[in-house]
């Protein structure tokens, strides 16, 4: 695994979300609830909107689009459930966050 430093822990703050260019990709990292960092797919696999326009409410990951949601522990749909998005490998390095894409495809549905 090539982990990839995107940022600091304090820059992603519990119940906050944020995006960054990865290795090319478009990534979306979400301090849930609890204060574990996740790191996502940043395009809806809906539309190709991206998901840091959206709403986060330390539980769900929303579109704005056209509000489809995804459960910010796991990235599963919720609204639909026949959804998901990528997650990418996180890892805390003392205050860093360091991110995996290698191997890690996002993820598109139909609809």
């Amino acid at each position: 695994m090539a982990f990839t430093k995107v940022c600091l822990i304090e820059d992603v703050w519990e119940g906050e979300m944020q995006s960054f260019q990865v290795n090319g990709k478009e990534v979306l990292l979400v301090c849930t609830d609890g204060g574990e960092i996740k790191a996502f797919q940043g395009i809806c696999p809906h539309q190709d909107i991206p998901l840091i326009d959206g709403k986060f409410d330390g539980k769900k990951i929303i579109c704005k689009a056209h509000l489809w949601q995804f459960d910010a522990g796991t990235g599963k749909g919720i609204n639909p459930s026949n959804c998901a998005l990528a997650e990418y490998p996180v890892q805390i390095d003392g205050d860093d966050v360091l991110i995996d894409t290698a191997n890690v495809e996002p993820l598109f549905a139909q609809g």
